[in-house]
């Protein structure tokens, strides 16, 4: 028996440790340890609360836009605000144009070197894979001369012995599969996406005024509109914006879902793996009929029990019954004590660590182990996330997410039940991109259409001023952020903050163990996960990543000298 710690879990956002026992070649045991805290909730004390929206945003690098979303949401619940149209529209862009770039990120630039062996593709036959990349899609960047030019690119990497963005990775692990050919269709591709990244985010600037941290607004949106005026939303930008949608959806359906294809038809047999939980959680998203009508939703509300996909069952987030936050193996204290579980209306942030002082080999896991908490829906362990969303939609009936569902499975000729899986959990967040990229066209089509018959408006007025809201009130907001269902609970006394909670998708999914001994998402899902080299936990990898962690990146954890702790090791 080994007990492997991987610390910190890199590729992700903020810092991950996990620490699993494996016996014959396979996890029977697992841990996931938060080690940072943000402290959010009690910065948020006493504030506006039109203003908590650009704090909640600092919450993460990444997640930025939902946070913000969410935070304006909870505030318009609360105090019984409606947006306008257009406005539900803008937002609705923003939001989908963070899907398809955070997926596309996700996918080359996190996750693909988990299954991608760069220093492989030196061995590769560059017409070979011109050949392979013109068979599978109409991007134009495929002749034989370019990727000679990639290889090139990666032999000078790894000539200088520096291997610079690809350094530490595990190449040559007995777990790669995929031909020397593909490798070097996936690493040129790796290089394109960071540079086409950094376009579709201009929606952000355009709309929000900047990126990562775009603007927003309780009421709206902080952006108005006039075809004719050089400092609103006019004529040029809106082309620029249907430019870069474009450009988005060329670049998700020709390069993006080929290599997600091509790679995931080498890995079928992880369509065996990483299942882990059998409840599913989506809040829903996208309205298309306000926030207050949740069946109006391109993402559907529900919840899915035992992989059962014949019944839908709703979630009430303000109903104190349904969702529930334990810290029994978190690193803070409830009055109630340490079983209790509170709902976020109620919720508490009292820091109590108990944990060994760094540096350490292990944790106490019997123990409080972790800075997340450990949320729960009526008691049950639940994973949140693409996968959740895709198997809620094809459940509730949607045509659109059956159709492109089942013609992937005969794609790749794998059953359905390879969904509840690591390499289900990647190919869902691949099809659900090809979805948002269409729904961020319509929407702005649907924007470009009122602007033509007159309607501009982005912004209401009514209930702006506290002196207009309840002495008390308490709202909810949700939002389906990239990483799954995301919410933030707010009460509001005499107009500013009383309790602010944010319930994030990371904390659903990469939470300790609740009183009862259930394991969350992460630690589940670890379990009968074969290891075939302990000094290498490249599967360990692959089935976390498949989840895109991203835990605020606010305060990490330092050694008495001030060093940031880092370590891969056996103990």
């Amino acid at each position: 028996m080994a007990r492997i710690v991987v610390d910190p879990i890199t590729r992700i956002e903020g810092h991950l440790r996990i620490e699993a026992v494996v016996e014959n070649g396979v996890i029977t045991d697992a841990f996931s340890s938060g080690m940072m805290v943000r402290g959010l909730e009690i910065i948020l004390k006493g504030r506006d609360p039109r203003d908590a929206w650009a704090f909640t945003q600092r919450a993460c690098g990444v997640c930025t836009t939902v946070h913000a979303l969410a935070s304006v949401r909870t505030v318009e619940d609360a105090i019984g605000i409606s947006v306008p149209r257009n406005a539900e529209l803008i937002r609705n862009i923003m939001e989908a144009a963070l899907y398809v770039q955070d997926h596309v990120v996700h996918f080359y630039h996190l996750h693909a070197l988990d299954w991608v062996d760069v220093v492989s593709a030196l061995s590769a036959n560059p017409q070979s894979t011109a050949g392979i990349a013109q068979s599978i899609s109409n991007w134009p960047k495929s002749s034989t001369g370019y990727f000679k030019d990639v290889q090139k690119r990666i032999k000078t990497f790894v000539e200088s012995g520096q291997l610079g963005i690809f350094a530490n990775g595990y190449w040559g692990h007995s777990a790669f599969k995929l031909p020397a050919e593909i490798n070097l269709l996936a690493v040129a591709h790796y290089l394109e996406a960071l540079e086409w990244q950094k376009e579709i985010v201009k929606v952000h600037a355009i709309f929000g005024g900047k990126n990562p941290h775009p603007n927003y607004l309780v009421g709206g949106v902080p952006c108005s509109i006039n075809l004719n005026e050089v400092n609103a939303i006019n004529s040029e930008r809106l082309n620029h914006v249907a430019k870069l949608i474009k450009d988005a959806n060329t670049f998700v359906n020709q390069v993006y879902i080929p290599d997600l294809l091509a790679i995931a038809g080498y890995y079928k047999d992880w369509g065996a793996h990483g299942g882990g939980l059998s409840n599913y959680l989506s809040y829903g998203d996208f309205p298309t009929n306000g926030y207050n009508e949740p069946t109006s939703f391109k993402i559907p509300r529900g919840i899915i029990l035992n992989r059962d996909l014949s019944q839908v069952h709703p979630v009430d987030t303000k109903n104190a019954d349904e969702v529930r936050e334990y810290i029994k193996h978190s690193w803070y204290k409830y009055g109630d004590g340490e079983d209790a579980g509170l709902h976020p209306f109620e919720g508490e942030t009292e820091f109590n660590y108990t944990g060994p002082k760094p540096p350490f080999k292990n944790l106490d896991t019997n123990g409080k182990y972790s800075w997340v908490k450990t949320p729960r829906w009526k008691d049950k362990a639940m994973e949140v996330g693409p996968l959740s969303r895709v198997l809620i939609a094809y459940a509730s009936g949607s045509t659109e997410v059956q159709d492109i569902v089942n013609a992937t499975l005969k794609k790749l000729d794998v059953p359905v039940a390879a969904l509840f899986s690591t390499l289900g959990r990647t190919a869902a967040r691949g099809l659900e991109t090809v979805l948002i990229g269409g729904w961020m066209q319509g929407f702005f089509d649907d924007l470009v259409a009122n602007i033509k018959a007159g309607d501009t408006t982005t912004f209401t007025q009514e209930k702006w001023e506290p002196s207009s809201w309840p002495k008390e009130c308490e709202g909810v907001g949700m939002t389906e952020a990239p990483r799954g269902a995301l919410a933030h609970f707010i009460k509001i006394k005499d107009g500013i903050i009383d309790n602010y909670q944010l319930v994030v998708p990371t904390t659903w999914n990469a939470s300790p163990k609740d009183p009862n001994g259930q394991r969350s998402s992460y630690e589940e899902a670890l379990i009968g996960t074969p290891v075939a080299n302990i000094d290498q936990p490249l599967e360990i990898l692959r089935t976390i990543h498949s989840f895109d962690p991203c835990l605020a990146c606010a305060v990490h954890l330092y050694d008495p000298e001030g060093k940031h702790i880092h370590e891969i090791k056996v103990v």
